[in-house]
């Protein structure tokens, strides 16, 4: 009797698992998007806290994160064409814009909290410090993955549907943004 394996290809089983774990992370923040918006509408509002966000900071950032995405598309775009050099470099410009990302958040951070506006400063603050730092750990995993696979890339090991994968997480990370930037920058 001969055992035969049903087991679906790696590609498919992590392009699953990459559905699965962004369905969970969409009622994450789905969630906390919703208590914003709720907790925004149902108070007296808090257009002053609001407009005490830098909203050129906030565009620059959503500049860079779109185009880290386009690089992201690129780099899978490489490995099609099986350029494993166009892989390598647009994975890490990927990686630099989302550091740079990183950076103008840890530069807004610093600049609020010297200011004397911490998380506790009040229920807008309290928003504004989750949504932010729950996205920007986000990007900081998927800077990880890419980094891995950048490496991976380095010493000519095949990344595959990987590069796939990863760039499905990293839209994702940019669409969330793409959420946040308008919800707690421009509605003052």
């Amino acid at each position: 009797m001969t055992v035969v394996s049903e087991q679906p290809d790696p590609a498919l089983r992590g392009k699953i698992a990459i559905w699965w774990l962004i369905a969970s992370e969409v009622m994450i923040f789905g969630g906390a998007v919703g208590s914003y918006i709720m907790a925004r509408a149902g108070g007296p509002g808090w257009s002053a806290e609001a407009a005490h966000l830098s909203t050129s900071l906030a565009t620059i950032n959503t500049f860079v994160l779109l185009t880290s995405s386009m690089t992201m598309a690129m780099a899978f775009a490489a490995y099609q064409k099986m350029d494993q050099r166009g892989v390598q470099r647009f994975l890490l410009f990927t990686v630099l814009l989302g550091l740079t990302f990183l950076g103008i958040k840890a530069y807004e951070y610093t600049s609020h909290i010297t200011e004397g506006v911490a998380p506790w400063s009040g229920s807008f603050w309290s928003f504004y410090y989750m949504l932010t730092g729950l996205h920007a750990l986000h990007v900081l995993a998927g800077i990880i993955v890419n980094v891995v696979l950048l490496l991976a890339a380095g010493r000519g090991l095949s990344t595959g549907y990987r590069i796939e994968i990863a760039g499905l997480y990293w839209h994702f990370v940019d669409v969330v943004w793409i959420f946040l930037f308008p919800l707690l920058y421009l509605s003052y």
